[in-house]
């Protein structure tokens, strides 16, 4: 866990793919991977998820490749078996955490309030997202949040951009941000991958800039 969770810290941002069609998923891969960011959270929203989790898996082993809106145990086992290496889940199902460490595979859950902080906690774990990251009261929530839970590190999603980034990326409780703004799923479905590359590019820039590196 500590392992992959220090890997996506070092990325700064886990792009969030939406793929309709599996057609288009070693291609977006390939995108983020020639943008200098090579990882990504399919989310299993569409039924494309978990063939194009496959295909990204055999195609681009080099990706340090999740799956996100993982909301059942049967989603877990579709998600390892096509090649996930760690579920991001946008609640916090006691449920389906203690399967996943049954498993021994990462998962993110959603942790949004004390109470499900609390209850991340109390399960064994260090790390939540915090999702909807804009609408639920952005980086000062995060920071107000932090305050009695140190221990704890956050991964926000929702409303991201280049031009928040920043705001987030500058606490040092925040592990990574989640972002679908590099990679949109027009982006993909129109076959604009050249843009994605250069969106995925300038992320890197900013991360690094951040962190001085």
């Amino acid at each position: 866990m500590n392992d992959l969770l220090n890997k996506i810290n070092g990325f700064g941002v886990v792009p969030v793919l939406v793929l309709d069609d599996s057609k288009n998923a070693s291609l977006a891969a390939r995108a983020l991977i020639d943008g200098g960011l090579p990882c990504a959270e399919v989310v299993f929203r569409t039924p494309a998820a978990e063939e194009s989790i496959r295909i990204i898996s055999k195609e681009h082993p080099q990706m340090l490749l999740g799956a996100g809106t993982v909301l059942t145990v049967r989603q877990v086992e579709l998600a390892i078996a096509a090649g996930a290496k760690f579920i991001v889940s946008p609640g916090l199902n006691p449920k389906l955490v203690k399967h996943c460490q049954s498993t021994k595979i990462p998962i993110i859950p959603g942790g949004m309030t004390p109470s499900e902080i609390e209850a991340a906690i109390g399960l064994g774990l260090d790390t939540v997202k915090f999702f909807p990251a804009e609408i639920a009261g952005g980086i000062d929530m995060v920071k107000a949040l932090s305050a009695p839970y140190p221990e704890i590190k956050f991964m926000p999603t929702g409303g991201i951009n280049i031009d928040n980034l920043s705001s987030y990326l500058n606490f040092n409780k925040v592990m990574a941000c989640g972002g679908s703004w590099m990679a949109k799923k027009e982006l993909i479905n129109n076959g604009n991958f050249k843009e994605i590359t250069r969106l995925t590019k300038e992320v890197v820039s900013a991360v690094k800039k951040l962190r001085g590196v």
